[in-house]
């Protein structure tokens, strides 16, 4: 069932900057400097990796694009007049669920308080829903789903708004590897099939291999880009991929990287 986003090909075609980020910084009230000098440009409809270790400012980086917080220094600009708080989705390490409300309820959260018609609410919640493979779960409770699924809920609130631009922060971490790999071809395939740009913070290599169009390397505190590395692997993956040799190739490339941002 179709989210109404609009198809992904012409989006990607000579990829144009989103965003631009020149020189951000960012130090906290307690004096910790968190990035700084990170210059970064992500492309219109592509799927960016950020890659580090932990405490490189991933997160960090993601609440500012995202403006829950605000550079110390440098710009942050988008190709257009900064568009409504509705066009950019997040989702979080957890799922971050109301435990008293359904999955329906969950994902219309957002519309309802946007304040769209409770019919419309209900209507794309429930096509969000089936797009990450969970029609016929609306009236289950979060306790009732497995940790998998509720990343699925998770996913399917941030999609409900047909955003434009989908952050999502180490979604996968604490699941376990099958549902894992599971959940990255589903992330892949919706990415595919939309015209949404998605920026995706992992200290997975493999991960970060698998899912991306481009993988940007972090050092560590003060966080700042050290490495960018293509991945020229059409999407759909082809049958194997996470087997075959260019994958381990890029996976190598991409490991060398973080060795050496580690070692920065």
């Amino acid at each position: 069932m179709s989210l109404g986003l609009p198809a992904n090909e012409a989006a990607r075609g000579a990829a144009p900057p989103l965003i631009s980020l020149l020189g951000v910084g960012k130090r906290f009230a307690n004096g910790t400097e968190a990035l700084s000098g990170l210059d970064l440009t992500v492309g219109a409809g592509e799927f960016l990796s950020i890659l580090g270790p932990s405490g490189c400012g991933k997160s960090t980086l993601l609440r500012l694009i995202a403006g829950l917080a605000e550079p110390s220094e440098g710009r942050i600009t988008f190709a257009q007049a900064r568009a409504p708080r509705r066009d950019i989705g997040f989702v979080f390490q957890d799922p971050t669920l109301m435990p008293w409300a359904n999955a329906l309820a969950n994902v219309r959260l957002p519309l309802r308080l946007a304040g769209l018609p409770r019919a419309e609410q209900e209507a794309r919640a429930e096509a969000a829903l089936a797009a990450v493979g969970l029609r016929g779960f609306e009236r289950a409770w979060p306790r009732q789903l497995s940790g998998g699924m509720r990343m699925r809920v998770s996913i399917a609130r941030a999609l409900v708004t047909r955003p434009s631009l989908l952050l999502l922060d180490e979604p996968f971490a604490a699941l376990d590897e099958i549902t894992r790999h599971r959940l990255n071809d589903d992330l892949l395939a919706l990415w595919a099939g939309s015209g949404m740009t998605v920026v995706f913070v992992t200290h997975s290599v493999f991960e970060s291999v698998y899912l991306s169009s481009r993988v940007v390397v972090m050092a560590a505190r003060p966080g700042r880009v050290v490495a960018e590395l293509p991945i020229p692997i059409p999407v759909p993956r082809p049958p194997g991929f996470r087997t075959s040799a260019p994958y381990a190739a890029l996976c190598r490339r991409a490991m060398q990287a973080l060795e050496r941002a580690m070692a920065a």
